[in-house]
This record gives C-alpha cells, structure tokens and sequence, in this order.
C-alpha cells in the first residue's frame, strides 16, 4: 500500500479491544496495519477536507456488542467512513466499527481483499453474528443500497427499513445505537444515478452532481449519535413485534435527523 499509517492511528489501533496476535492479525484476518492506514486516510478527510462535527459518541458503549444503525446518504458510502473515524479518532477507548460492505465490492481487483483486511465484510448474516458473538461494534444502513441513490431534494428522507437488523439485535442481545448523518446530500448532491455506467464499471450506479463527476465538495457535515435502544425477546418473535421495533429505530434515526436539521438552521 503506497501510504503509511500516522503514528496516531497506530497508537489507537494497538489500543482497540481486540485480539491481534504477534503478527498483527485477529481472528477474522483484520490487520492492524490496514486498519490503521485507512483510519490515517479518514481522518484526513474528516479533519481537512471535510468538516466534520460528532454528538453524542457517548451513547457509543466503550466495549462490546452494539450495532450502530443509521441513515444512508451522499451518493456513495461516506456516512460509513465517518462513522469509522468518528469512533477511531474521537471517542476513547477507540472502537472499530466494522461495516457490511455491498457484494459488488467482491468483484473489484483487490478492493474485497484490501476491505476485509481493514475490518470491512461482505454483507452476510454469517459475518455479522460472528462480529457480535466477538463483541464488536457493527455499523449498519437498513436502508441498504438503495439509501445512497437518493437525489439531493430527497436527501434526507427515510426509505423503507429492513428487518433482519432487528432480529439479530434482539438474538445476541446487543444495543442498537443510532445515528443521523446530515451533510451528505450537500457534498454529493445527486440530480440523477447513471446505472448504465455503473454497470459497464462494475458498481450499481455512478452518481451524477452538477458538475458531473461525484467529486465530493468540502462542505460542514454532522454525525449525531442518540441513546441506545433495548428490544427483549429471542429473534423469533412474530412479524408485527419486529416490525413495531423496527419502527422505532426508524422514529429514533427520524428525530435526529430533524433534530440536526433544526440545529443546522440556527447556525
């Protein structure tokens, strides 16, 4: 890889809740080297380019299972990546989100490879039990892919939710913390999704700005993080009680949402 990992981010990777062996590898094949790297990469952008500003990291559990459940939005995933670095870089302990990234990616030279080795799995339900049984932190979007193709006057609506997230939620006991990240639409601010071009290039779509390509601009963004949320039962229950759970994490992400976009109105 043809950057180095500064020496704040390898600080913080060595101090993650994880089991590197003397190699610098966990059990999943996640190298701290690559973690590292990436999370230098994001802070750039986070910090330079970008102007990020997080609330509420607090409600992030400093260790353990959670699942940290939010909007998509922004033409691709840049909601994700500064998720990452939001709980690398501004919260202490340091924490390692780890994301289910689209099955395309598996078809991208060296790009699954690369993504895995920083912590980042394809989207399986396998993957994600096995993260939780770990007690890790598990970034989710269910809104899935069809979140990030949202135009710019749509921009922060909320699609329909799947249910999967909840069941496994409520089977491993873990928390769900969720976000609303606001700022996203303004940075790739999407009049239409070119899917043609995304075919021939192997990804879903390519999003179309004003001025073309999907070159993010360097505008303010919000990561707002709310308190967790607590559903009993198994993961077997019937299909209306996860639907009602489902519901108020969709209520929770919503009031955020307004929340920031009442707070962004007052600036």
């Amino acid at each position: 890889m043809p950057f180095l990992a500064s020496s704040e981010a390898l600080s913080r990777a060595a101090r993650l809740d994880v089991s590197w062996n003397e190699a610098g590898v966990d059990p999943f094949g996640v190298s701290r080297e690559h973690v590292a790297r990436l999370m230098t990469i994001l802070d750039v952008f986070s910090r330079r380019y970008f102007d990020l500003e997080v609330h509420g990291i607090k409600h992030v559990p400093d260790r353990g299972r959670c699942m940290i459940v939010g909007n998509h939005s922004g033409g691709f995933a840049l909601d994700g990546a500064m998720v990452l670095a939001s709980l690398f870089f501004r919260k202490d302990p340091p924490r390692l989100a780890q994301g289910m990234v689209e099955k395309f990616l598996n078809k991208l030279p060296f790009a699954n490879l690369w993504a895995n080795r920083a912590g980042q799995f394809t989207g399986l339900p396998e993957h994600a039990e096995r993260l939780l049984d770990e007690e890790r932190a598990l970034l989710v979007f269910p809104e899935g892919a069809k979140g990030t193709e949202k135009l710019f006057k749509n921009r922060y609506d909320l699609l329909e939710f799947g249910t999967g997230f909840v069941r496994l939620a409520i089977a491993k006991k873990a928390p769900i913390v969720p976000f609303g990240f606001l700022g996203g639409g303004e940075a790739v601010p999407t009049i239409r999704n070119a899917y043609t071009l995304g075919k021939l290039l192997g990804v879903p779509y390519v999003p179309v700005t004003p001025w073309g390509l999907p070159i993010p601009l360097p505008v303010h963004l919000d990561l707002l993080f709310g308190e967790p949320l607590f559903f009993e039962g198994t993961g077997n229950e019937d299909d209306e009680y996860i639907r009602e759970c489902v519901a108020k994490v969709k209520a929770s992400i919503r009031k955020i949402l307004d929340d920031g976009i009442a707070r962004r109105s007052g600036r």
